[in-house]
C-alpha cells in the first residue's frame, strides 16, 4: 500500500467547491474564543462541504493569521457570515425553516447516536464558548439539544473536536 501525492487526491478548485451541491448544515459558532478552534472549524466545514459558518459574538473573523494557520485556505471555500447577536441568526434560520439545535449538555437532550435526521431538511449547529458553552437564552431558542455522550472523567471536548464528531455524523445520516 502506497501513500497517495497531493495530486492524486482530486481536490476541488476553490470555484468548483463553490459551485458544488452543499450538505444542508450551517455551523453557528457564538462567542468562541480561540482562533485556533475557529480554523479548525471552517477546515471541517471545507472537508464536508458545508453550507455555511455563522461567526457571532466575540468570536473572530477571517482574514486573520491564527486562523488561517488552522484553517490552511478554507476560509476562501466555506461561505461564512458575521453576525453579532446569536439570537437574531437563530431567529432568522428559523424563518427559513432551518431546524436550529444546540450542541450542549443539558436536559432532555437527544444523544447524538439517537439523532434522526430528516431527508430533504435543513440544520442548522449551534456551537458556544470553550469555557461557558451556548448560552441559555440561545439554547432556550432552538428546536432542539444534542449532546455528544462521554463516558470519561471530564464533561466537555474542545470546541473543533465537537463539530467535526457532529458534524461527521450528520453528514453520514444524510449520506448514507
Amino acid at each position: 500500500m502506497r501513500k497517495l501525492e497531493n495530486n492524486e487526491l482530486e481536490r476541488k478548485s476553490i470555484s468548483d467547491f463553490k459551485n458544488a451541491e452543499k450538505t444542508p448544515l450551517i455551523i453557528v459558532l457564538d462567542d468562541t474564543r480561540s482562533l485556533h478552534n475557529i480554523g479548525s472549524v471552517f477546515r471541517t466545514a471545507d472537508a464536508f462541504l458545508i453550507e455555511k459558518i455563522y461567526l457571532c459574538g466575540i468570536t473572530a473573523i477571517p482574514p486573520n493569521k491564527e486562523i488561517h494557520k488552522t484553517a490552511l485556505g478554507a476560509t476562501e471555500t466555506v461561505t461564512w457570515e458575521y453576525q453579532k447577536d446569536i439570537l437574531d441568526v437563530i431567529d432568522t434560520l428559523k424563518k427559513e425553516t432551518v431546524s436550529v439545535f444546540a450542541i450542549e449538555q443539558v436536559e432532555n437532550a437527544i444523544f447524538l447516536q439517537d439523532f434522526k435526521v430528516e431527508k430533504n431538511k435543513k440544520y442548522a449547529l449551534v456551537f458556544g464558548n470553550e469555557v461557558y458553552g451556548v448560552a441559555q437564552k440561545a439554547i432556550e431558542l432552538c428546536d432542539g439539544t444534542i449532546e455528544i455522550p462521554q463516558l470519561g472523567t471530564k464533561h466537555s471536548l474542545n470546541i473543533s473536536v465537537s463539530v467535526g464528531i457532529v458534524v461527521w455524523d450528520l453528514f453520514q445520516k444524510m449520506n448514507y
